[in-house]
């Protein structure tokens, strides 16, 4: 799945706004209008604007706070940097704390679009990069997570 892709799923899955997608996107940093917005979100490739991999994870990030407030830095903590990792598991990641889901809510939820893994297996694709039980997400996985937001958020 591209980035856009994603964009695309979860936007409709979650049924953002596109005054609330640029805001969003504020919120992680990055200034986009509502005609860039609509751009990324276009459905044939040669005039859809593309959502890089860094602009993604800028809207995951806003998403956080959008959902959850910004969270204030503690004094001593050092500014995390930002490892390259796939997009599916920054989507699993990151959805995951906006929407304040558990292990089992995940495992729920791609249960019913029909995809039954371990709590073991998503764990492993939780994970940090660097970790030695690291697994990168599959297209599989993530596009049966977002079916299954689409299932529980849509109805």
């Amino acid at each position: 799945m591209t980035t856009n892709d994603i964009l695309i799923r979860l936007r409709y899955a979650l049924d953002i706004k596109n005054a609330e997608m640029v805001e969003i996107f504020k919120l992680g940093g990055i200034e986009v209008t509502t005609a860039d917005v609509l751009a990324m979100l276009k459905k044939e490739e040669e005039e859809q604007k593309e959502c890089t991999l860094p602009m993604l994870n800028a809207f995951l990030n806003g998403f956080i706070v959008f959902k959850r407030g910004r969270q204030e830095q503690k004094p001593d903590s050092q500014p995390q940097v930002e490892v390259e990792e796939s997009a599916n598991n920054l989507l699993l990641k990151k959805v995951k704390i906006a929407l304040s889901l558990t292990s089992e809510d995940m495992l729920d939820l791609l249960e019913e679009a029909g995809v039954s893994i371990s709590k073991g297996e998503l764990g492993a694709v939780l994970r940090k990069v660097g970790h030695r039980n690291y697994k990168e997400c599959g297209d599989r996985y993530a596009r049966n997570f977002l079916k299954g937001l689409t299932l529980k958020y849509k109805g």
